[in-house]
């Protein structure tokens, strides 16, 4: 069984709504499943430098994503734990942006089914990086005024660690993108096959709209138009084209999830679905 952390307590006077929990496990599986795909690099980082810096990006999102669940089953009451929340809930259940799920592979590069192998393609991981952590720190950073005094308090805790994140994918897109025409060209197909699902991000569902109106979350549409400035700033300096946002709109933070999520958890969840109540 995990040890808590030390992240602050604060109670609960109120009965939380479903959506203020509902919001509060989006935020949770975002940093889970991302911080496991990230973790697939540990031992297979192009150099050693970068397997340990993808390693320590891997433990900070899974560091967020434990004071979360942490909260959210604090809110839900019921038995809930950070390990229910994170081992035993099934892929319909997970609320993450369905980018963070996808394989470390251009969507042209990979093998057709979710389970074959596939060679990580180090492009498709700076970009998704990249797009999630310019967004993550710009919502860390209002999520500070949340209402939500114990979310706030985790928000003022993420938000410098996202900041490392950010400068560590930023700086790699740049060398790559403005690099030998190999990079640069993985580095663009990278970003056709990642842009459009970046949608999600300013599509609000009905638990963040309500979420929103009670000042417990932040409506990610107003946070748009500073990171579109990031990106494209970023992706002219690294002489990059963005790729054209549109065509289906993915809906993982409303539970319908591409197929890779449920392999990803089968990996992550098994050992504990396997030894219920299993102390370590």
């Amino acid at each position: 069984m995990i040890e808590p952390t030390n992240a602050p307590s604060v109670a609960v006077t109120n009965a939380p709504s479903v959506a203020h929990v509902n919001y509060i496990l989006h935020l949770a599986d975002n940093a889970l499943v991302l911080g496991q795909r990230n973790a697939q690099w540990c031992a297979h980082g192009p150099v050693l430098e970068e397997d340990i810096a993808l390693t320590n990006i891997s433990l900070d999102l899974i560091g967020q994503a434990r004071m979360l669940y942490q909260h959210a089953a604090a809110l839900q009451g019921n038995g809930a734990t950070e390990d229910s929340l994170a081992y035993l809930r099934n892929p319909q259940d997970f609320r993450n942006y369905t980018l963070l799920e996808l394989p470390h592979f251009p969507a042209l590069g990979g093998p057709l089914a979710p389970s074959a192998a596939a060679p990580l393609d180090y492009a498709t991981t700076i970009t998704r990086n990249f797009l999630y952590s310019t967004l993550m720190h710009l919502l860390w950073d209002a999520l500070q005024q949340s209402t939500d005094a114990q979310l706030a308090a985790i928000a003022a805790k993420s938000v410098k660690e996202v900041r490392y994140h950010l400068r560590h994918a930023r700086d790699w897109l740049l060398r790559l993108g403005d690099g030998t025409d190999e990079s640069h060209a993985r580095m663009q197909a990278a970003l056709g096959h990642l842009m459009p699902l970046t949608q999600e991000f300013w599509t609000a569902s009905a638990d963040e709209a309500a979420a929103v109106a009670d000042g417990v979350a932040v409506d990610t549409r107003l946070l748009q138009a500073a990171w579109d400035a990031c990106v494209d700033d970023a992706l002219e300096e690294a002489t990059l084209s963005r790729p054209t946002a549109t065509g289906f709109v993915s809906s993982g933070k409303t539970g319908q999830h591409s197929e890779h999520l449920s392999y990803l958890l089968a990996e992550m969840q098994g050992l504990h679905r396997q030894h219920p109540g299993a102390q370590w």
